[in-house]
């Protein structure tokens, strides 16, 4: 049993809402109310409609979610989206809270960059000074930049990457965001990072990058799912006894 206190001061130690705030972020309780104690906890990284009756069946104690369910002022969201209002009814009838961590976790210490970067086997890992939501490490040892684009998509566990390849032809080192962090890649370059790495990247920051002639790897967002084992992992150090549901139902578009 895991005392529900614990749970959220270790998030404000690692994982303060703080750090969110100035991405005009939502994090927290987003919808029910808390319990005491947890036996069961589950994670995914959205609550979607399709997860729904399956967690109202396993009934957790908690759903911890990365992308915040609630997007938004809770009133505003479920006056203009009848299918989150029948998801908030649902779950409050069961007496199953929704608590989100966002950017906050991305930014944290232990949290989604670190477990990136450390899920490439970087070493010397380490904040990206002017965007301290991203880290940055070495390879052990350099690689050609097409081999280190197929690595890179491997071990992050997704089908399909877009490169652009317009600057170092060897890779030694990596700076990344997990998600939408496409335009942050001047922090990463103007500290010397041999490539970028992160997701969302529209035509003009592209563009921008060619024009700079620097190294951009854009991976979907979908390698966020990295933050199921993590959380899992972290929950499981304050409590190895406690329950763990994931789900992983992300459907990544179909190659063609």
């Amino acid at each position: 049993m895991l005392k529900t206190k614990r749970l959220l001061s270790a998030f404000g130690r690692d994982f303060p809402k703080h750090l969110a705030k100035r991405h005009h972020d939502y994090v927290g309780l987003m919808c029910g109310k808390l319990p005491t104690n947890l036996h069961h906890v589950a994670i995914v990284l959205d609550l979607e409609h399709q997860d729904l009756t399956t967690l109202l069946d396993i009934k957790p104690d908690l759903i911890l979610t990365h992308h915040p369910f609630l997007y938004g002022q809770k009133n505003q969201v479920l006056s203009t989206n009848p299918i989150k209002k029948k998801m908030v009814d649902a779950l409050e009838k069961a007496n199953i809270p929704v608590y989100s961590l966002h950017t906050n976790f991305d930014e944290g210490h232990g949290g989604m960059n670190d477990a990136l970067a450390a899920k490439l086997l970087l070493t010397n890992i380490k904040p990206i000074a002017l965007e301290p939501l991203g880290r940055g490490g070495w390879l052990t040892h350099p690689m050609s930049i097409d081999s280190f684009a197929t690595y890179a998509k491997e071990r992050l566990g997704v089908p399909y990457g877009f490169l652009i390849a317009e600057g170092k032809t060897i890779i030694q080192s990596v700076a990344i965001i997990g998600g939408g962090g496409a335009r942050d890649y001047p922090f990463a370059m103007q500290e010397g990072y041999d490539i970028f790495i992160s997701g969302d990247a529209p035509h003009h920051v592209r563009r921008s990058i060619v024009n700079d002639h620097y190294n951009y790897l854009e991976l979907p967002h979908e390698i966020e799912l990295i933050f199921l084992e993590t959380m899992a992992a972290y929950v499981r150090r304050l409590d190895p006894t406690i329950k763990i549901f994931s789900s992983i139902k992300q459907t990544l578009p179909r190659i063609i």
